[in-house]
């Protein structure tokens, strides 16, 4: 059963222009986890649309792995990161010319362009990245944009895809966040009779993550857990995530005509500007920085900086410039900001009385006006 609440979608739709679609593999292979040339050919037809009518697209296409582990007849997913790079370099050339073929058919060019994490982090390649794909796309070409699996040497991910579709959509910024996947959208009550998709989400809280479920598929790595914590960063970025079903046809014409389709997922009343989302979202957090009840308030609340009588506890080895959690006394995370000290100094806990995290660089991940 579904929320009748269609006109709440079109107020969040009616002026999208710029849209990031994350295509998951479950969505692109088949059961032998090759490429599936009628469904990606579906989707493309989609795209394509959406292109003609004016609207800039980026792709944020899965399926390398997937498709590399079918030309190898591989039933597992690789554990040994040599064997993982080896079915992504196999696998995203054979998407990249599938993309390319179905797209010159709309007489619509398109860029592939691969990312690694370091990309994202250093802000010069933040940047760098950044006017590429923005020049792309005003140029009327669709990026097809993956993780660059080949050569990564920590992970093969960012998280995921579905976490780098979020950090795309929060680097340009774009308009709308649309995650394309196998499911209807969050589910309630998840194998039950009473089951149902949520319509809309006003915040992402605990109840809300609880819904989350991991992956299933061999050849998946997040699952609905991913696709929430993906839209927490566009929510955050100021940007409507819409997670709904790949499979359904004409469901990016659905969604963008503000029909019942997927999830809705709102984004906060704050928008981080710039290089705010470049701290909050661009780094992994080096250490952590254990602050009091009072400097949490002082923090959330008036906007001040951290100070370093605020401070219980320092976690981590970092140097000064780098991004560290900040978190409360029950260790949960509330903030990132980027140190103005190295670790050594916090030794013996002995703190300089000095401002530790500027005001300037600190985000608040999610503010109490936030909330609705």
């Amino acid at each position: 059963m579904a929320y009748p609440l269609e006109p709440m979608r079109a107020a969040h739709l009616q002026n999208v222009w710029q849209i990031v679609v994350k295509l998951g593999t479950g969505i692109l292979t088949d059961e032998h986890n090759l490429p599936n040339p009628a469904q990606m050919e579906g989707l493309v037809q989609q795209i394509a649309a959406l292109r003609h009518a004016g609207k800039e697209v980026i792709v944020v296409s899965s399926g390398a792995v997937g498709a590399g582990m079918g030309a190898l007849k591989l039933k597992n997913r690789p554990t040994p990161l040599p064997q993982l790079q080896a079915c992504a370099a196999l696998g995203q050339s054979q998407l990249i010319t599938t993309y390319q073929k179905l797209f010159t058919k709309k007489n619509i060019l398109t860029a592939q362009v691969l990312l690694t994490h370091e990309d994202l982090q250093d802000h010069d390649r933040h940047l760098n990245a950044r006017n590429t794909l923005s020049t792309l796309i005003a140029q009327g070409i669709v990026p097809i944009v993956n993780e660059n699996d080949a050569v990564s040497f920590t992970e093969l991910k960012f998280g995921d895809n579905d976490t780098l579709s979020a950090l795309v959509a929060s680097l340009l910024p774009v308009d709308l966040l649309v995650i394309l996947t196998t499911a209807e959208g969050v589910i309630e009550d998840f194998g039950t009779p009473n089951a149902r998709r949520v319509s809309v989400i006003k915040r992402i809280d605990r109840r809300i993550e609880s819904l989350a479920t991991g992956a299933t598929s061999v050849t998946a790595t997040g699952g609905m857990t991913t696709k929430i914590q993906a839209a927490k960063i566009a929510s955050r970025s100021g940007i409507p995530t819409i997670i709904a079903s790949g499979h359904k046809k004409h469901i990016l014409k659905n969604i963008m005509e503000g029909k019942d389709e997927g999830t809705l997922i709102l984004p906060t009343a704050s928008r981080l500007k710039g290089r705010k989302r470049w701290i909050a979202f661009f780094h992994h957090p080096l250490g952590q920085i254990i602050v009091d009840n009072g400097a949490k308030t002082a923090l959330r609340e008036n906007g001040k900086s951290l100070l370093s009588k605020g401070i219980v506890r320092v976690i981590g080895n970092f140097s000064k410039n780098d991004v560290v959690s900040i978190c409360d006394l029950e260790g949960t995370e509330f903030g990132r900001g980027m140190i103005t000290l190295d670790a050594p100094q916090f030794s013996e806990g002995q703190i300089p009385a000095k401002v530790i995290v500027h005001r300037n660089n600190l985000v608040i991940l999610w503010s109490d006006e936030d909330s609705r």
